[in-house]
């Protein structure tokens, strides 16, 4: 009997050893379970934080594509812009093309005013010529002086003048020469008669004067 107990006993210790044993080992698998946790806990927060990263920089970059695009009212602000420049651009040569042509006209108008004029003041200047000195004092001839002066202050006024020709020397810009003499006299190419006097309006000729040259 007492053989028996002590075999009890001793089987009863395996038995508690061999439990410790698997205690222990359960303990062991259960802490590297949790340690293996912990890592895949941290890697798996790791990787969370990477994808926000990256879809953060992918926010980012459609962001950056979207502001490179061009909203679609911007773009037809600037075709609208771009064609009210291109309009005004056009209504201002057609402005100064206006004012030049008008200004063309005027100068063609009124130079043939003052060319339809001159005839009268050269009939003037012939009528002074032939009359003489008692005649100029009569009430008739102050009269027709009067009028002459009076055209001839007009013409000024509006920028004619007249070229001076006698004694100078042949000029071919403002003269015309219908005849030539031998005079030793006076020097070469030298104006010695006015037959028409000529003129010039705004420094442009209008009628060249009609003389006779010397040598």
């Amino acid at each position: 009997m007492e053989v028996s107990k002590d075999v009890s006993k001793k089987n009863k210790s395996e038995e508690a050893v061999q439990e410790d044993v698997m205690n222990q080992d359960i303990e062991s698998d259960t802490e590297e379970a949790c340690d293996s946790s912990s890592e895949c806990n941290t890697d798996a927060a790791q990787n969370a934080c990477e994808a926000d990263e990256s879809d953060e920089a992918d926010d980012t970059e459609l962001n950056t594509d979207d502001s490179k695009k061009k909203d679609p009212k911007d773009a037809v602000i600037e075709e609208l812009q771009d064609r009210v420049k291109r309009q005004m651009a056009e209504f201002d040569n057609f402005r100064k093309r206006t004012e030049k042509e008008k200004s063309t006209m005027f100068e063609m108008g009124a130079s043939d005013i003052i060319k339809k004029l001159l005839p009268i003041v050269d009939n003037f200047d012939r009528g002074f010529k032939s009359v003489t000195d008692e005649e100029l004092e009569t009430p008739f001839a102050k009269g027709m002086d009067m009028v002459h002066k009076q055209l001839l202050k007009m013409l000024e006024d509006a920028d004619v003048k007249p070229i001076e020709a006698l004694g100078g020397e042949f000029n071919p810009d403002y003269h015309n020469a219908v005849m030539h003499v031998e005079d030793d006299s006076v020097g070469e190419n030298i104006v010695v008669e006015e037959f028409e006097k000529g003129y010039t309006y705004r420094d442009q000729v209008i009628r060249h004067s009609m003389v006779k040259v010397a040598n």
